[in-house]
């Protein structure tokens, strides 16, 4: 049986989101930030090395630094004439028969071009006994070995790490030029909507949907701006979207993104701003809004809390990080054994909530994680991943490899 919302006017994740690419704009402007405030912030040129990465040979070890001309046939000794501390290198010249004691991070000494580990070497007073075998020019970091000076340190356009933030302070870099914050507003419709600790009246329920994106949105490089519940009144929805307009990169609203007589969202967008409205093949989250009010990118997310956190993920995050000159945003699938049926009708691509484990030969199982309903947020919060059913699949049996989404590569 095919589901009654395949039809012609739904539209692919995929095409929808060229649709949206094509649209968007890297933002304009940057800022200059300290590391301490960078993780997270993408940046808007090259960082370039102010000099070689190592700056002088040092030792990958504890050992003996030695000059790998007195290696012997045979085990041999050599004697002990000082020792190159980190941070406080040995000074002189090694002559031929000689070694220093030399610690991890330390200078290799002048002459030298090795370094022997502790433990292969047996000490007698000054007098290193070194085994038969012993390797040349093995343990030694060398000058530029990692990046040559004015070598590219980190591309622009690249999302600032922990690992990245070391990188840069390893080459004495305190702080950099990144993508200004991204200015986003957002707002949810309905007049059944209530904030929470109000009491309830029949009919009404809690605003979750606002707790949910003000999550979701909370990024390093996003500047974000919460405008509350706004009722289903055309004047007012109007008015907060062209206020919203005027100071922010990107509105975003769940709620009345569908046709109903109460769903105001298109009237007023046909009239203030230039706005798509597709019907996604996708379940949760098949109704969609896209455009701009002036020269603020709007999305119009559906109602129910799973379809906003699905729409959210799938469309809003990739055209997000795209604004701020991010390429890399295919989302991360593996292959998984599904071990609970799964109920799918053809027609629509699923995001089933799932349980994903791994056996302890490393294999990737994964299980339902409830019902599945748009409302049914208990599934997601067990759910640690998306169990991603593509638009024709059927009925899934326990057993059959399934692509899988996890959460934590989302969020």
């Amino acid at each position: 049986m095919t589901d009654l919302c395949n039809s012609n006017l739904l539209i692919s994740i995929d095409h929808a989101l060229d649709n949206i690419y094509s649209s968007l704009s890297v933002i304009d402007g940057d800022e200059i930030v300290s590391l301490h405030t960078a993780l997270g912030r993408v940046l808007s040129e090259n960082c370039i090395a102010p000099f070689n990465l190592p700056a002088y040979p040092n030792s990958s070890m504890d050992g003996y630094a030695f000059n790998s001309t007195d290696i012997q046939a045979s085990d041999f000794n050599l004697q002990q004439v000082g020792v190159s501390w980190a941070g406080r290198p040995f000074d002189g010249m090694l002559a031929s028969g000689q070694c220093v004691r030399i610690f991890t991070g330390a200078v290799l000494p002048k002459g030298a071009d090795s370094v022997i580990m502790q433990e292969l070497v047996q000490v007698h007073d000054h007098t290193i006994h070194f085994p038969d075998n012993t390797q040349a020019k093995q343990n030694v970091r060398y000058i530029g070995e990692d990046v040559k000076q004015h070598g590219n340190l980190l591309p622009a356009a690249k999302q600032l790490t922990a690992i990245d933030l070391g990188w840069l302070a390893s080459a004495g870099i305190y702080e950099v030029r990144v993508k200004r914050k991204i200015r986003i507003a957002f707002f949810s419709t309905g007049d059944e909507l209530r904030p929470v600790g109000s009491h309830l009246t029949e009919g009404q329920i809690y605003d979750s949907n606002r707790y949910t994106l003000a999550a979701l949105l909370k990024k390093p490089g996003h500047e974000v701006n919460d405008l509350g519940v706004i009722a289903d009144d055309k004047a007012q929805i109007q008015q907060s979207l062209l206020q919203a307009a005027q100071s922010n990169d990107v509105i975003i609203t769940s709620g009345g993104a569908s046709v109903g007589d109460a769903d105001y969202i298109k009237q007023i967008l046909d009239e203030i701003g230039q706005v798509n409205f597709w019907k996604l093949a996708i379940k949760p989250g098949k109704p969609l809004a896209f455009g701009c009010i002036q020269n603020c990118y709007f999305f119009g997310l559906p109602g129910n809390p799973i379809s906003v956190i699905a729409t959210y993920q799938q469309i809003v995050t990739p055209a997000l990080r795209h604004l701020t000159g991010l390429t890399n945003n295919q989302p991360i699938r593996l292959k998984a054994t599904c071990k609970s049926p799964l109920f799918k009708k053809p027609g629509r691509q699923e995001f089933q909530r799932g349980i994903l484990t791994q056996t302890s030969p490393g294999e990737f199982e994964v299980t339902s994680s409830g019902k599945q309903g748009s409302n049914i947020i208990s599934a997601s919060s067990r759910a640690n991943c998306y169990i991603v059913l593509a638009r024709e699949q059927a009925n899934v049996n326990s057993g059959e490899q399934v692509l899988v989404e996890p959460f934590n590569l989302l969020l």
